[in-house]
């Protein structure tokens, strides 16, 4: 059953929330006379791009264009990376929740597999969320094609939907323009 007694927020965060960040999305509640709450969504890092990064490391590939840490091609023990990302996953959800609770907002975590944008929309319903608010790097060609997943979450959800980067502040973010022209 949906708690109705607070504002639900959910964030979908793509890697980690620095204490920044935290205080950037606290500040945009404060006016709110009903108590907040946050819930933190962190999809689960299942190794596969470390896999793939090890792989294009020693095939030669440009290591720019494959993400994660790359890995000499005789290190690689599968269960280790998938463990290795499962911790690195934990890590930022704890991280994530304690920065929020540090701010004093009362925050909530979990890690999430499957389709992100599913998850957060799962979540919403569960929460009654009256907004959300997804945090990412920027990913041009995605977000160029409306594939990423603040548009994706914007045409399914029936509510707010912003859209911050990781690590930039308000006026960094202003100042880098929006859509094709970047203007």
């Amino acid at each position: 059953m949906p708690d109705t007694t607070s504002y639900a927020v959910v964030l979908l965060v793509e890697e980690n929330l620095t204490p920044a960040d935290a205080s950037r999305v606290h500040s945009l509640h404060e006016g709110i006379e009903e108590p907040v709450s946050y819930h933190v969504l962190i999809p689960l890092d299942d190794g596969r791009s470390r896999v793939q990064a090890a792989l294009a490391s020693s095939g030669g590939l440009a290591p720019d264009l494959v993400p994660g840490r790359p890995l000499p091609l005789d290190d690689i023990d599968p269960e280790e990376l998938v463990e290795e990302a499962r911790t690195d996953s934990e890590r930022e959800l704890a991280n994530a929740v304690d920065v929020l609770r540090a701010t004093g907002a009362s925050a909530t975590g979990e890690l999430v597999t499957g389709d992100p944008v599913d998850a957060l929309a799962a979540k919403i319903k569960e929460v009654d969320g009256r907004e959300a608010i997804i945090f990412t790097e920027e990913h041009f060609v995605s977000e160029l094609l409306r594939r990423d997943w603040t548009s994706k979450a914007r045409r399914h959800l029936d509510i707010p939907v912003l859209h911050l980067m990781e690590q930039e502040n308000f006026d960094e973010q202003a100042g880098g323009g929006e859509g094709v022209s970047l203007l």
